[in-house]
């Protein structure tokens, strides 16, 4: 069910002929009645950001926060064409239309090429094709066809007490520094205050999506998404629903971390030991950024030297006497020696942590990240 797991949600995917492979490529999600309800949205950092986010911005302050519908394609990501706002506005008006609301309470989203023209006249006969097949079952479709480079869909579901989240995602690089070349839309039935719901979700956000680095690049397009219908009919308890969102975000997070364009390890970077948290995040990114230690990832080698080498020039307070470096549970290094411990096993998995303590102070932080391979040069060796 996903993204139409809350009440009050319907759901449609379908293909619209935007991608050559024919896959899906148009999806909406719209309120069952088609009326607004409240929304919230949190967007790219980049000052070069795609027509949907501009739009979906003002749409948002238009309507005090409220929305009735989310148009999304995948295949282009409608940006830098010199026409990229005007198709985003056609796309909530063509959405509109068929949900029975107004243009500016229609959110919108891209994933795709950049600097390719979205061909309107495909995308809105698509949105006039899909938007009435929508439906109570259709969260499922909607999540297939916002897939780019994804090889599987990204859904979510959270229920707390008398009320549920649902949701879908996609994204598989560019996941830095953050969110990601991602898109999100979250639902749910909650009965929350604007202004509740956006605080809501900028920090289950900061705790989820912005702790994911794949690549150390930023997208155009990036949108987190969240319709709140307040079907439930009783005030949610705010701790409990920060709680849920917190959740369902981290779950959507770490998939596209586990579908990371050509990977083959999930990191997580965990550091502790620094002056304060924000240095220790400095620390962790470092790393995850770092091409070297992305490669020995790779390559199965647990090569603390390369570790204890960005955490030296990376800026923050670092002990490199105290400093300790381990593969999970592994210490491989204490200070300025190896301890002559063998974390091969450890790097080989599929899955593990490097953990850094630097000695300084009590400040913490971790990153989800993953290798640097072949076959992610292979995907990115031209436009895509």
């Amino acid at each position: 069910m996903s993204v139409v797991a809350a009440q009050g949600f319907v759901a449609a995917g379908g293909a619209a002929g935007i991608k050559a492979s024919g896959n899906a490529d148009i999806a909406v999600v719209a309120t069952a009645d088609g009326l607004p309800v409240v929304a919230a949205g949190v967007f790219t950092q980049n000052l070069a950001c795609a027509g949907p986010v501009e739009v979906s911005r003002a749409n948002l302050a238009a309507t005090s926060g409220h929305a009735a519908a989310v148009v999304l394609n995948s295949g282009n990501a409608n940006c830098a064409t010199g026409t990229d706002v005007a198709a985003a506005r056609a796309m909530c008006a063509a959405t509109a239309g068929a949900v029975g609301c107004a243009p500016e309470e229609v959110l919108v989203c891209s994933t795709g090429l950049i600097g390719i023209p979205l061909d309107l006249d495909v995308v809105t006969a698509g949105i006039a094709a899909v938007a009435p097949a929508r439906s109570a079952s259709g969260g499922h479709d909607a999540a297939l066809a916002i897939m780019t480079t994804d090889t599987v869909p990204k859904e979510v579901v959270v229920t707390g007490d008398g009320w549920t989240i649902g949701g879908m995602a996609k994204g598989a690089a560019m996941l830095a520094p953050n969110m990601a070349t991602m898109l999100a839309v979250l639902t749910t039935d909650a009965l929350l205050e604007p202004e509740h719901l956006h605080g809501a979700l900028a920090e289950a956000v900061a705790d989820s999506f912005n702790h994911l680095v794949v690549d150390g690049c930023t997208s155009t397009n990036d949108t987190v998404l969240l319709l709140a219908s307040g079907l439930t009919g009783a005030p949610a308890d705010p701790v409990a629903f920060r709680e849920g969102l917190a959740e369902a975000c981290l779950s959507l997070a770490k998939q596209m971390a586990a579908d990371a364009e050509g990977h083959t390890k999930v990191v997580t970077i965990e550091i502790t030991g620094a002056a304060n948290d924000a240095e220790a995040e400095v620390a962790a990114r470092k790393l995850a950024t770092s091409l070297l230690v992305k490669c020995s990832f790779y390559g199965n080698d647990p090569y603390w030297g390369r570790v204890l080498s960005d955490l030296g020039s990376c800026g923050v307070g670092l002990d490199v006497d105290a400093v300790t470096i381990a593969y999970d549970d592994v210490v491989v290094s204490k200070g300025r020696a190896p301890t002559g411990a063998d974390a091969t096993a450890v790097a080989a998995r599929a899955e593990y942590t490097l953990r850094c303590d630097l000695g300084v102070f009590t400040g913490s932080a971790w990153i989800l990240t993953n290798d640097l391979t072949h076959a992610y040069i292979d995907e990115n060796l031209g436009t895509s």
